[in-house]
Formats: C-alpha cells, structure tokens, sequence
C-alpha cells in the first residue's frame, strides 16, 4: 500500500541566519483565508476520486471484454464468452459507471457553484451560490473519494485474480484511491462539517432549497411518461425524502444532543451523496432526450444516460431508508461503549 513517487518535499528555513516571515492578508483572519484554498483542494481531491474511478472503470470494461469463462445460460456447446456477458459482471459495471458519473456530476454541480459566486452579475445570487457550494464542497469531497474507492475495488474483482498481477493496473488503481478519503480532512471530518457547518447555513434554508430542488426533479421525471425510466422516479423521491426526514432530525439533535447527532454523521453524508448524485443523474437523462430524442418525442434519446439514472435509482438509492435509519435510531449503539470499553 502506500503512494509510489510521490512528488513530496520538506523545505526547512532559517538555517542560514533565520528567517523573516510577511503577513499577507488581514491580520487574524488567517484561518477563513486557508479554507478559501482548502474548500478548493478538496473539491480537487474529489475529482481524483472521480478519475480513478473512471479509469478503473475503463480498465474493467475492457478486460470483461476480453476474458472469456463460463457459457451462456442453457447453452450446452461449452463454448465460453466474454464474461461481461455474465448478469453479475454487468451489475459490477453497471455500478462503477453509474457511481462514477453521479460523482463525476456532485464535482461539476460544485465548481459550478464556485464560478457563479465568483462571476454571478446579482450579489444575492453571488451569495447563494457561495453558499451552496459550501454545502456542496464535503460531498463532494467524500462522496467522490469514498466512490473512487469502492469502483477501484469492483474493478480488482471483476479481473479476478489478475488484478492483483501489477501488470493489469487494477491494483494501482485500489492502492492510488485508497488516500484520497484521508486527503484535505478526512471524510469523517467532511461529515462533521456537513452536519456542523453547512446544514445550518441560513437557518436550513440553503439545504432545504436544495431538496426542493431535487424534488422538482422528481416531478419532472413523472410528468415525462418515458417507460424507460422505470421506477426511477418513485426511488428517487423515497431517496430525497429520506435525505429530508433525516435532515430535520439533524437539525433538532444537533442543537439538544450534538454527540448523537455527530454518531450520524457519516451515513447522513452518503444519504445526501445519493440523493444528489441520483437527482443529477435524473436531471442529465432528462436533458439528454429533450436533446437527442425531440425528434421521434423523447423515445431513443439518451438511452445510456436513462439507463444510468434508472440503474442508479432502482438499485443504490433503495439503501437510502437504512441510511436514514442509522442517522435517526443508530447514535446509541454507536456511544454505547466507552472509549475504555472499546479499548479493552
């Protein structure tokens, strides 16, 4: 384990005759200035995440391809196919692109954010987008990274035990990932900010705007009356109505019992990671048929994408109801212990 050349360094000053040290900045208003360049280093570290995993993706794809064991169900020539023929291997790549796209879309949806607060012509819409960058920038952060993970790993197993041959790269891609959730505050650190820092951001306003907004999502996908989406629709809406539910909950016990409400920071984090990335997925296969299938009424258009947000709906956001669950019922089991009896 471990990083291999890495571009790292230590500088020491002063060791000819001292070093002299200029404030830059305001005085005392050191700290607000670094998370300024923190906020955008982790987006940065999110986007790493976000490029393993593809190229763990990209890399899985191919071998799946190529390998070839095992026959078609019912077929009894012995004749062996690709394995990305297999009904698990495609659930594997299913969930690696549909992971990677939906952080892939957390990760603009933030820089997105960034750009209009820099550059938005209206102060109050310079404002907004400022904030919601800030409830964006830890998701984006942990979600990503913690996806770069899990992609990198599904990527290891579909090579089988060639991805622990280093000639294959499915390995490096594992061991690469594997720091990122540890990068720029560790993503325990970006869920204590999310539920300490960023859910209060006007009251809970800025947060409950950007549910609503993932509502409307929903509403659209219902209103478009494509069959292809499936059950997205009703997935996605439990999905953010988990997110709410255990929003509001955050939102009582963090100002009665802070500890309780820290014990479920991280899942609360996952929630809203899906939430989000299910409401951008549902939003990208919607625009992708007003563009691509406006001729025949929206019935070709954007099948990979529809797949995607459809895959992504029916069969990671059904976990959102035991997230919300952990959030809301979980922090006793979480304190039950001390820290004596957990060192014992």
């Amino acid at each position: 384990l471990g990083i291999h050349a890495s571009p790292t360094c230590v500088m020491a000053y002063g060791e000819d005759g001292g070093a002299v040290g200029y404030l830059i900045g305001e005085e005392n208003r050191g700290l607000n200035t670094m998370f300024i360049m923190m906020n955008q280093a982790r987006l940065a570290v999110g986007v790493q995440g976000v490029a393993i995993a593809e190229r763990a993706t990209q890399a899985a794809i191919a071998y799946a391809n190529e390998r070839r064991q095992g026959g078609a169900l019912g077929d009894k020539s012995g004749t062996m196919i690709p394995i990305i023929n297999h009904a698990d291997v495609r659930r594997n790549i299913m969930t690696m692109k549909a992971m990677t796209q939906a952080a892939r879309l957390i990760c603009i949806a933030t820089a997105g954010e960034f750009d209009r607060a820099h550059r938005a012509k209206d102060e109050a819409a310079r404002k907004l987008a400022s904030q919601r960058g800030a409830l964006l920038t830890p998701i984006a952060k942990a979600f990503s990274t913690d996806i770069g993970c899990e992609v990198a790993s599904l990527g290891v197993q579909i090579h089988g035990g060639m991805g622990f041959i280093e000639e294959t790269g499915a390995a490096q891609y594992m061991r690469d990932a594997r720091i990122l959730p540890i990068y720029e505050g560790t993503n325990g650190i970006q869920a204590m900010d999310l539920v300490g820092r960023k859910l209060g951001l006007e009251g809970g306003e800025i947060a409950r705007g950007f549910i609503g907004e993932m509502k409307q999502t929903v509403a659209e996908l219902r209103s478009s009356n494509l069959p292809q989406f499936g059950k997205t629709a009703e997935r996605l809406d439990a999905c953010i109505d988990a997110l709410g539910e255990a929003s509001a909950w955050m939102g009582k016990t963090l100002a009665t019992n802070p500890e309780a409400a820290m014990a479920g920071a991280s899942p609360y984090l996952r929630l809203f990671g899906l939430a989000t990335g299910g409401s951008y997925l549902a939003r990208a296969a919607l625009n992708s048929v007003r563009g691509e299938g406006a001729a025949d009424g929206g019935t070709t258009g954007g099948s990979e994408q529809i797949m995607l947000a459809r895959f992504f709906a029916e069969n990671l956001c059904v976990g959102a109801a035991g997230l919300a669950d952990s959030v809301t019922q979980g922090a006793d089991a979480v304190l039950g212990l001390t820290p004596e009896q957990l060192s014992a």
